[in-house]
C-alpha cells in the first residue's frame, strides 16, 4: 500500500516503498519474462507517499514521501547495478506530490504536503539529472495535494484539482518549462481529487 511501481527500460517492474510491516526499505523487481520476483536492493530511506520517475538514462528517481518525518531526500535506482544511491535533496520536504518528466529530461515536482500548519504546498521544484541538483521554479497559484500533473504533447504540464486545506479544488494550471512559469487556466466543471 502507498508504494510505487515503475516499468523500467528493460521491461522489468520496480516496486519501491509503501506500507507493510512498518515502512519497508527493501524494493522488489518483477520480471515478466520469468514471472518471478527478486529483491531490488535496499533503499536509503524507507518511504510511503513518494514519487518514482524513470529517467531518460533508465535510472529511477524516487523523491520525497513520508517516514516520520516527511522527507526532503531523493535517491536513484540503477537497473544495471541494482544499487540505490542518494542524490540531491529537495528544497521542501513533501509527500502526496506529483513528479513529471519534462521533454528536456528534467523532473518537475509540484505541490504536496509538508506537515507544517496542515496546509498544501504551492511550491514546485526541478530536478536536473545531469547535475543531480534541485532548483525552485515558479510556484503554483494554489497549494494542492492529491492532484494530477500531465505532460502535454507541446511539453507544457497540466496540473489539475487536488485538495487545499481540506477543500476540493476545481482549479487548473499550466506550467511552461520553456519560461518556467505557471499560469491559471479555465476551471474544471467539477472539483476533483484522488487519494
Amino acid at each position: 500500500m502507498y508504494h510505487t511501481a515503475s516499468v523500467l527500460t528493460n521491461g522489468k517492474v520496480l516496486v519501491a516503498g509503501g506500507l507493510g510491516s512498518g515502512y519497508p526499505e527493501v524494493a522488489n523487481l518483477y520480471d515478466p519474462s520469468t514471472g518471478h520476483w527478486i529483491r531490488a536492493g535496499v533503499m536509503n530511506d524507507p518511504r510511503i507517499w513518494h514519487t518514482a520517475s524513470v529517467l531518460m538514462n533508465g535510472e529511477v528517481l524516487v523523491a520525497g514521501g513520508y517516514e516520520d518525518p516527511i522527507l526532503h531526500s531523493a535517491e536513484m535506482y540503477n537497473q544495471s547495478t541494482g544499487l540505490w544511491t542518494s542524490t540531491g535533496i529537495m528544497k521542501d520536504a513533501r509527500d502526496w506530490h506529483t513528479a513529471s518528466m519534462l521533454l528536456n529530461g528534467k523532473i518537475l515536482v509540484t505541490g504536496g504536503y509538508s506537515g507544517h500548519n496542515m496546509t498544501s504546498l504551492n511550491s514546485s521544484e526541478l530536478y536536473d539529472p545531469s547535475t543531480e541538483h534541485w532548483t525552485t521554479t515558479d510556484r503554483m497559484n494554489h497549494g494542492r495535494l492529491y492532484h494530477t500533473a500531465s505532460v502535454l504533447t507541446d511539453g507544457n504540464v497540466l496540473v489539475t484539482g487536488g485538495l487545499l486545506n481540506k477543500i476540493f479544488l476545481n482549479s487548473a494550471e499550466l506550467y511552461d518549462p520553456a519560461v518556467e512559469t505557471s499560469a491559471t487556466i479555465d476551471k474544471m466543471n467539477k472539483a476533483q481529487s484522488h487519494d
